[in-house]
């Protein structure tokens, strides 16, 4: 994961464009994505490593089938059988990744795919926010030594601190989390992004946010607030239709995510009291004292022959009320700069 070395050492997120079942079953379109990704200004291309079979039962009870949103009606098994990314697909979209520079991430579910995952090369793993609570899962991963990129939708205080300490527990400090919301699309009314500070402060480590609502509002407001990595569901065009395509950004639109996420982070910049290089070129039209009307030597200056007026040439206004009734030292012509202080 170089650019997320690069990225966490700078003041800039790092991008990840998650694939997810946007492939819509066809390798080609897999690799469209991550040459979409690449040229929309992505860090890092996530796919997802698993079965219908690791995740869920083959079972038609009402305990297996989805009720409301999104899914409504659909079969846990059958989600999660058409949007599963065929192992068999990771060794070339990894490759394509590479052709481009680009970081090759995947959510692993179960042991297997962990051990996959560490034949093919990966650097990280990203733990999905209903898995946050797989100790097992977190604890086997953790224990490979790579880094631990988890997204804490759904979550509680408990709940984070239980996958951090079996983490941790396992040797393993390289620890990013991800704020979410778990609703798809995602309302920005629920994100609570102020939370961001507070789990880096809370938990030690470095945060980001997973976002799956429209636009990009909310990736600037988590930006602006710290966030370090930045993940958004990524597809050719939402006409292509998936599991996932209808909450998921199209590369124009996550190249102007890119840039206005930037532009924000470059805007907050860092805690600052002299003026830029450029703004110092108006500091010449701050305001001083100016001679009003013709001075002599010894003359009183008074509310008549000395004002505050614009540019800065004269003495600093802060002497103005000193000055009323002392006699001048010299003389001065209307418009001169008057001389006085430092």
């Amino acid at each position: 994961m170089s650019r997320l070395k690069d990225a966490l050492a700078s003041n800039r997120p790092y991008y990840i464009a998650e694939m997810s079942a946007n492939h819509g079953n066809d390798l080609a379109i897999a690799l469209r994505i991550v040459d979409a990704a690449a040229e929309a200004g992505a860090d890092c291309l996530k796919v997802q490593t698993y079965t219908a079979d690791t995740l869920t039962l083959d079972c038609d009870n009402e305990y297996f089938t989805i009720k409301g949103g999104l899914w409504d009606g659909r079969r846990l098994y059958d989600l999660y059988s058409d949007a599963s990314f065929p192992w068999e697909w990771h060794e070339p979209v990894k490759a394509r990744c590479e052709e481009w520079g680009l970081d090759f991430l995947s959510t692993p579910f179960d042991a297997g795919a962990v051990d996959f995952l560490c034949e093919l090369g990966v650097d990280a793993f990203k733990i999905a926010s209903f898995e946050l609570v797989d100790i097992p899962l977190l604890e086997y991963a953790a224990s490979k030594g790579k880094t631990m990129i988890v997204s804490t939708g759904m979550a509680s205080v408990e709940d984070i601190e239980e996958a951090v300490a079996a983490i941790r527990g396992a040797g393993n400090q390289d620890i990013c989390l991800l704020r979410c919301c778990s609703e798809y699309p995602a309302d920005p009314a629920d994100m609570n992004l102020a939370s961001i500070p507070d789990m880096a402060n809370r938990f030690g480590c470095h945060v980001g946010f997973s976002d799956h609502s429209m636009g990009h509002l909310a990736d600037v407001a988590a930006a602006v607030l710290g966030a370090r990595i930045i993940e958004k569901h990524f597809c050719l065009g939402r006409d292509i239709e998936t599991a996932d395509s209808e909450f998921s950004m199209t590369p124009s639109e996550y190249r102007a995510m890119v840039d206005a996420v930037n532009a924000a982070v470059d805007a907050v910049g860092g805690p600052c009291y002299t003026p830029s290089e450029k703004e110092a070129t108006s500091l010449v039209f701050r305001r001083s004292i100016f001679a009003a009307a013709d001075i002599a030597k010894g003359e009183p200056f008074s509310e008549r022959n000395i004002r505050v007026v614009r540019p800065s040439y004269g003495a600093k206004p802060k002497y103005y009320h000193q000055m009323i009734g002392r006699p001048s030292d010299r003389t001065y012509a209307f418009g001169d700069p008057i001389v006085w202080g430092e």
